[in-house]
């Protein structure tokens, strides 16, 4: 009996024992399951991220190529920009006693928004701020006056602001917020609207891409205005007109004040223009949108006359490129193409990703091996002048980007700027005694990223940046002890109640989207190429050889093998050259050379306006047409006869050109 009883109570031990070792075995497995798919999401989220980058930075340095009637466009494009740039800021600066024609505008009894008062009150920015929320616009009187007190007052800041951390608990730093109007509201409800004891620093990159800029653009000069000492903006890579006339900035300003829009426009390069371009926080922290470059020089930047830059960075730009005789002129050659005004045109001067001729490569010994013949001599290159200096300086602060290789590079992604190294930073902060490097200009997922040792942390506060639940976005805060201390948020309506999984399949798919339109837009160079590589007409080629073919042609730097499965339908549609594929790929220059040429912003290009920017065109390229034939091209262009061109009878111009042009292919 005594036998009999153990066994008895031994038996559920040992059933205990194997269940606990399945359950163990389960629970091992669920794990592995779990981690896989958390893995499989990330590399999902990661690639997705990777395509909307890609196409962003292939999009700010796209090379402008348009067939026929636009060839003429094309080879002088960047000459047209300069001078109706310069033109602007001639007129905006040199007639500096010119009053603001707000004073000549009524405001009507019947208008129910805010009515602004000069000096700004405590009051008006509250109800600045309420009627934004509101939905209301501002009348444009007050717009302009409000545009025309920041530019006399930024007329009296430095390049370079000096804060201190001593009359303040905290200063915060916020990165861009390009148009996005509820990641600025929510920062406000978070961290406090600024003043006195809550100083702000707003790190550029204000308007462009969001629908909401121009109201950024009110509150955050207003804020300014009202709390001079502890409201600060650094001008970013945006804050820019030609920047502003391909990223909808100035179609949103026309569209929201039909009528004075272009009076504003005009103040806002004025006011854009004399933005200050770095703040030092107590001499330890430098704060910049883009970067730096292993020429930066605080010192420098503190005595360029910086509203002139503009101006003065276009008139010499021969022979330029010539001048890569070390890594910083490597490193400037592209930020050189990429004029301060007109980055997004660089690749005109520059192809992207062109094996260098050995005539471009630097030399270390600081002369330039110029190829006669069939032999090299080499040359001391040309000392650069101030204006270079100046521009140089200064295109490097807008636009760089840090990367983990030693070194300064040509920033060859964006077309403007370079890509510095932990060393090129440690160089800098010990040459000016400084600790740390604060930039925004880069888009990051958890909205901050720290670098370089700790020494360079990108701040970006516009949230779902690429798609809804794309990114977070964040803010950071200083404090008289200088460690950083980083808030999140995310701006969400509806990616609440997305799992994971959920978030990651809206994001990718919208991402594919746009990797289709970039394929569909070169889709016949993409045929034509795979059939190179299938010498013997199978309809196949390699896996590896599809990978080269689409990069080659894309220049996106993508994992395509992995892309593959999901693209590689689209490549079964039968593929013929076509308008509508041209018209993906050069709408948006062509919407900004349009632009251009609408003077006054209206809409439409009268007979005049087009007229004006012809003979532009011919004083560049010495060519002779005289007005009758000018105006005969412009009758064509009008398709309907009623005096003036829209833009829907300049793109049916650009499809006649282009079918003439495959018809005599």
């Amino acid at each position: 009996l005594g036998g009999r009883s153990s066994t008895r109570h031994a038996f559920p031990w040992q059933l205990f024992n194997l269940l606990k070792c399945a359950a163990m075995k389960a629970a091992i497995l669920i794990q592995r399951w779990y981690r896989r798919y958390i893995a499989q999401l990330e590399m999902r989220r990661r690639c997705t991220w990777n395509i909307f980058q890609s196409i962003e930075y292939a999009g700010e340095q796209d090379q402008l190529q348009v067939h026929a009637l636009m060839l003429l466009v094309e080879s002088c494009h960047q000459e047209m920009l300069k001078n109706i740039y310069l033109q602007s800021c001639k007129i905006s600066f040199l007639n500096e006693g010119r009053q603001a024609k707000y004073e000549q505008i009524s405001v009507p009894e019947s208008y129910t928004g805010p009515r602004l008062t000069f000096p700004l009150s405590t009051t008006d920015a509250n109800n600045l701020l309420t009627a934004v929320k509101e939905q209301k616009t501002l009348h444009a009187r007050y717009v302009l006056q409000l545009l025309h007190e920041t530019k006399k007052f930024l007329k009296q800041m430095p390049n370079v602001i000096y804060l201190s951390t001593a009359y303040a608990k905290e200063i915060t730093i916020c990165g861009d917020l390009h148009g996005r109007l509820d990641d600025l509201l929510l920062i406000f409800y978070k961290n406090g609207l600024p003043s006195a004891e809550n100083p702000y620093i707003f790190n550029g990159d204000f308007v462009d891409r969001g629908k909401k800029s121009m109201e950024i653009v009110i509150i955050l000069f207003a804020f300014l205005l009202l709390y001079p000492d502890h409201m600060h903006l650094n001008r970013g890579n945006h804050e820019d007109h030609i920047m502003n006339l391909r990223y909808g900035f100035t179609k949103e300003v026309m569209q929201k004040y039909k009528t004075h829009g272009r009076d504003i426009l005009k103040l806002l390069q004025d006011v854009f223009s004399l933005l200050p371009i770095a703040t030092v926080i107590d001499n330890k922290v430098l704060v910049v949108h883009g970067g730096i470059s292993d020429r930066t020089d605080l010192d420098f930047l503190s005595t360029i006359e910086r509203y002139k830059v503009c101006i003065r960075s276009t008139r010499k730009r021969k022979g330029y490129l010539a001048r890569q005789s070390s890594c910083s002129s490597t490193s400037s050659s592209s930020s050189s193409s990429s004029s301060l005004c007109s980055p997004c045109i660089s690749s005109l001067n520059t192809p992207r990703r062109n094996t260098p001729s050995p005539c471009n490569l630097p030399s270390p010994s600081g002369v330039l091996q110029v190829p006669f013949l069939d032999s090299f001599v080499s040359i001391a290159p040309p000392e650069p002048t101030r204006e270079e200096l100046e521009w140089r300086q200064v295109v490097d602060i807008l636009w760089s980007d840090p990367k983990i290789q030693n070194g300064c590079t040509p920033n060859t992604f964006r077309g403007g700027g370079c890509y510095f190294g932990p060393d090129v930073t440690q160089n800098l902060l010990e040459k000016h005694g400084l600790k740390l490097l604060i930039r925004s200009h880069e888009c990051k997922q958890e909205g901050y990223e720290i670098c370089h040792d700790g020494q360079v942390i990108t701040i970006f506060s516009a949230s779902n940046y690429y798609e809804e639940g794309s990114n977070r976005g964040a803010y950071v805060k200083l404090g008289p002890g200088l460690v950083p201390r980083f808030f999140q948020y995310q701006v969400s309506r509806s990616t609440r109640k997305l799992t994971l999984q959920q978030r990651v399949n809206v994001a990718e798919g919208s991402a594919l989207k746009a990797l289709q339109e970039k394929l569909y837009a070169h889709r016949s160079e993409l045929m034509t190429a795979f059939q190179q590589y299938d010498e013997n007409n199978t309809g196949s080629i390699s896996i590896g050889d599809w990978a080269q073919v689409v990069e080659s042609v894309l220049r996106l730097d993508l994992p395509w093998r992995t892309l593959r499965p999901r693209l590689i339908v689209f490549f079964l549609m039968q593929v013929t050259p076509n308008f509508a594929e041209t018209l993906y790929r050069y709408r948006t220059d062509l919407e900004i050379i349009f632009n251009i040429m609408d003077k006054d912003n209206s809409g439409l290009i009268s007979i005049e306006e087009f007229r004006q920017t012809w003979r532009l065109f011919n004083s560049h390229l010495g060519v002779d047409v005289d007005d009758h034939a000018i105006d005969e091209m412009a009758r064509i262009i009008d398709f309907n006869k009623d005096g003036s061109i829209d833009f829907n009878e300049f793109l049916e111009a650009f499809r006649v050109v282009h079918k003439l042009d495959v018809k005599e292919q």
